[in-house]
């Protein structure tokens, strides 16, 4: 299919595309990589009058690394991010999610902002920005802010942005001390959207007993979900913890659908498997 007629806008500067957002408000979408909105217009899921294309914005297009954290601009592309060594070494969960998003040819052209603003509960990076707690920062004609993750995915494929706003970069934090990731999906194929995903992020404290544990999931809820896991736990070694525990307390505490991929047990029964293996695995490396 065809996607129905619309009026392209390619601004070259940031004021500029902000400039057309504000004229075009509630009927535009922006287009970076395209690899989550292009399908939609030729399916016709999404039909705006007005593509405002900020592929010209050369100040979108930024990467930048600190001891606080990764901040990703919108035109930084997932394979940018994904082979930063830099980027990884500040925040190695941010390049064990991006290598599970669909396959390199995608990643080439896709954008880490654009998938976040397209606020799909079964893509990888939302359920990675949920977990590690951190931000998108929102750019409109009237002025910025920043949006906690938590506030940030409304449902699915919704946002908070409001009419008018472009997600101009997104924050990543870095991880404290004596912390681990790990990431782990489950899908039909490789590259094929998850049956279920998780992002575990575990810190122990000073005698090595684990002090939080958090699990971000994919494709189990209408956004992403987080669970604090700290409480079941308890203040144990690693050693010691009950990691079956924790992968019931998963399964008990996520309300999930069925869909034609898989049956709502079957996908509460993955998170559960998904919770175990992850928080393992993230807490042996924070050992």
């Amino acid at each position: 299919m065809k996607p129905p007629a619309f009026e392209h806008h390619a601004p070259e500067t940031l004021e500029e595309a902000l400039e057309v957002l504000a004229r075009t408000a509630e009927d535009a979408k922006v287009l970076a990589g395209g690899q989550s909105l292009i399908p939609l217009l030729n399916m016709r899921l999404a039909a705006p009058g007005h593509l405002v294309d900020i592929n010209r914005v050369a100040s979108l297009d930024t990467l930048e690394v600190t001891r606080e954290g990764v901040r990703v601009g919108a035109l930084a592309r997932h394979t940018r991010v994904e082979h930063s060594a830099e980027a990884a070494d500040a925040q190695p969960l941010l390049r064990a999610a991006l290598r599970q998003v669909a396959h390199p040819v995608v990643r080439n052209r896709g954008t880490v902002v654009g998938s976040l603003a397209h606020a799909d509960p079964a893509a990888e990076l939302p359920a990675v920005l949920a977990v590690l707690e951190g931000t998108v920062e929102a750019v409109s004609s009237g002025g910025r802010r920043t949006i906690p993750a938590a506030e940030f995915f409304a449902g699915p494929l919704e946002s908070s942005l409001r009419p008018g706003e472009l997600a101009a970069g997104a924050f990543f934090p870095a991880l404290p001390a004596r912390t681990g990731t790990a990431f782990a999906e489950v899908a039909r194929r490789h590259g094929d959207y998850a049956m279920a995903g998780a992002a575990a992020v575990v810190t122990l404290d000073d005698d090595q007993r684990v002090c939080s544990a958090r699990v971000g999931y994919l494709s189990v809820a209408a956004t992403p979900l987080v669970l604090d896991l700290t409480g079941v736990l308890g203040h144990r070694p690693p050693v010691t913890c009950d990691w079956a525990a924790a992968a019931a307390y998963a399964r008990d505490h996520i309300d999930t659908d069925e869909d034609i991929h898989a049956s709502a047990d079957y996908r509460r029964h993955l998170a559960g498997v998904l919770t175990e293996r992850t928080l393992r695995a993230a807490a042996q490396e924070a050992l």
